[in-house]
């Protein structure tokens, strides 16, 4: 499809990413990521850790904590080109989501000790905010810290925890007051995988894998220091970890990068050419570029210092649904060649994978606060309804 960003200086930045996932993506790596097949803990750290030593691991973080000093410009077309060259995704807990919150909530100390293992991938984080009962309506989360000497100790469960199989620590909101108002008695907290009292059970998922998971938190003791900030405020903080992660779940490289597979699965199987394919297509393109040149009007403006609040929940809704829309379109093209005959046979190229990806990304609209909440607050705080 056609790129937005296409001027000498852009060409040119396009053209260093290139050269570097040439010379620094794992083969194996790039050929899961191109046939959409489950990636293993492996392919996520390798690939970090090569970005890590060139210094672009950290696309939205600012110079003085580790980030590469990127324009809104540079941090989109770096986004389509390693989609386009089949790199995996970074974890995003920690990279996009407690790494900022600490960079503007957190203390000196907690940023000395956090930001450079997240940085490098030594540190993987999880996130535990959803609870049995609590997942859209995060604010009736029942997890409880209690005040004891030193610090807090915690009683609770947290559910379809991403990647917590890989997570040596998780951020957690836990409820400090019962008595108050019930977003306003809620803390952030930094929890030690390994802390006593830690358990974790894998949910099997209906596309096979086992990437969620439930945290058990059986009296577990977090010492003051890892309590984010103020306590009482965690509400407040995990509302702008949120507006980070909505801008990244709009997904506009992997967008596109979804385009071009649908696009060649449509000439594969003989229908490249079907004016129903062709429309579809051409919608779906036309909604990645709406999306991109709203993207990069709302990054343009924060970094000119405007605070972007409920405007990301639209990138949200829209990327997502664009992404789950094609991997419909994807397995209408498909059809039956999408589906093994017997579980141990093989989907040959270009279908393999297009059923797993399609039954993966159901979560998509979900997670991040399901689209239906999204516009909610969409409603009430960009329209004033």
């Amino acid at each position: 499809m056609t790129d937005l960003l296409t001027g000498p200086e852009d060409m040119a930045f396009r053209e260093e990413i290139r050269a570097f996932v040439a010379a620094n993506l794992h083969p194996e790596t790039r050929a899961k990521v191109a046939r959409g097949a489950p990636l293993a803990r492996e392919d996520f750290a390798r690939w970090q850790r090569s970005l890590f030593e060139r210094g672009w691991v950290a696309p939205a973080w600012p110079v003085e904590h580790g980030g590469p000093g990127w324009t809104a410009r540079q941090r989109l077309i770096a986004d389509e080109e390693m989609f386009r060259l089949h790199t995996p995704p970074l974890p995003g807990f920690g990279l996009k989501m407690i790494g900022p919150i600490l960079m503007r909530f957190g203390s000196e100390a907690q940023q000395k000790r956090f930001l450079s293992g997240i940085l490098s991938g030594d540190d993987w984080w999880c996130q535990g905010f959803s609870e049995p009962g609590a997942g859209s309506d995060l604010a009736s989360l029942r997890t409880r810290a209690v005040r004891v000497a030193g610090g807090w100790r915690i009683s609770g469960s947290k559910t379809w925890t991403t990647y917590a199989q890989y997570a040596n620590w998780i951020f957690c909101l836990v409820r400090t007051d019962p008595e108050v108002k019930r977003q306003e008695g809620i803390s952030m907290m930094l929890v030690d995988m390994t802390s006593e009292g830690v358990s974790r059970r894998p949910i099997r998922l209906m596309d096979g894998t086992e990437e969620v998971n439930e945290i058990f938190l059986d009296d577990v003791f977090v010492p003051d220091d890892l309590v984010v900030a103020e306590i009482n405020k965690g509400w407040t903080y995990a509302k702008a970890l949120l507006e980070n992660e909505r801008f990244g779940i709009g997904g506009i490289g992997r967008s596109k990068h979804l385009l071009q597979r649908v696009r060649e699965m449509a000439v594969a199987a003989g229908r490249g050419a079907d004016p129903e394919i062709v429309a579809a297509l051409a919608g779906y393109e036309i909604d990645i570029m709406a999306i991109e040149a709203t993207t990069l009007r709302l990054l343009s403006a924060a970094e000119a210092g405007v605070r972007i609040g409920a405007e990301t929940s639209l990138l949200k809704i829209r990327g997502t649904e664009i992404q789950q829309g094609l991997t419909e379109l994807m397995m209408d093209i498909a059809g039956p060649a999408a589906l093994p005959e017997r579980e141990s046979a093989c989907v040959e190229e270009p279908f393999e994978n297009a059923a797993y990806q399609f039954l993966n990304w159901r979560k998509l609209s979900i997670y991040g606060g399901s689209n239906e909440i999204q516009r909610g607050i969409l409603a009430g705080q960009v329209l004033g309804l």
